[in-house]
């Protein structure tokens, strides 16, 4: 078994493959919350022999990779792919950001927009042939209605959900309008300019914590894929097993 782990800014999410089959077990732990021994209780009478960590914290990762006593294979630019990098600085391009880019290609081919709802929310471009070449980042949909809370004495915390109308008839629902409704106008103009930059008719993928609920008022993104991120974990993981990257 594969021990697949998605480390976050927010949460740890862990999986388990056999092959190129996902299998139903997962666990999440608050990244805040990692330890040697809240690994250890998530993982307690789970059996595996290695494991791919994709982590965009690496104090976390760097713990992770300490407590697990098999060999972890750390994903980053220097990995073997299944697909091309053609950026300036591939050091710099986020290991969450490849793994999408890698499943998204596998599975839906290229040229293709993967738009991933986390933290922050991100935007990664494949080629039609199969080539990482660059992306967008704005901030998610957390911190923009956070924000809000924090930094007014009187606009109260809420939970994004669909508004019922474009016009708000409560605080909350002012501010629902704003996070979703708002939201979803960030997410098209900068796929609108990003497709008018590509060219041709890109497939879009939206994934990620938030992709439910904002991808449902755009037409533009033809598919939802909760399980993206792990694919391409399990695909890059596969690919340098028993390789000199073994250890990190």
């Amino acid at each position: 078994m594969h021990l697949l782990i998605d480390n976050s800014n927010t949460r740890t999410k862990l999986a388990l493959s056999a092959g190129e089959a996902l299998s139903e077990w997962r666990a999440v732990i608050p990244t805040a919350e990692i330890s040697a021994e809240t690994l250890t209780a998530a993982l307690k009478g789970v059996d595996f022999t290695r494991a791919t960590l994709c982590s965009v914290v690496p104090e976390v990762a760097l713990i992770i990779s300490e407590s697990l006593e098999v060999p972890v294979h750390r994903i980053s630019c220097h990995s073997e792919m299944p697909i091309s990098i053609d950026y300036p600085k591939p050091e710099q391009i986020g290991a969450d950001r490849l793994a999408n880019s890698a499943s998204a290609f596998a599975e839906y081919g290229g040229p293709a927009v993967v738009i991933d709802f986390g933290t922050a929310v991100t935007f990664d471009i494949i080629s039609n042939t199969g080539s990482y070449l660059g992306g967008v980042i704005a901030p998610g949909t957390a911190s923009l209605r956070d924000y809000l809370h924090r930094r007014t004495a009187l606009l109260p915390e809420i939970k994004l959900e669909e508004p019922t109308s474009a016009i708000g008839r409560s605080t909350e629902d002012a501010m629902q309008v704003g996070a979703v409704v708002g939201y979803r106008g960030l997410i098209r103009e900068i796929l609108t300019a990003v497709v008018a930059e590509l060219g041709g008719n890109p497939i879009v993928i939206a994934t990620g914590g938030d992709a439910a609920l904002i991808a449902k008022g755009l037409a533009e993104i033809k598919h939802l894929d909760t399980d993206l991120t792990l694919r391409g974990i399990r695909m890059i993981g596969d690919l340098n097993d028993n390789s000199q990257n073994n250890r990190g």
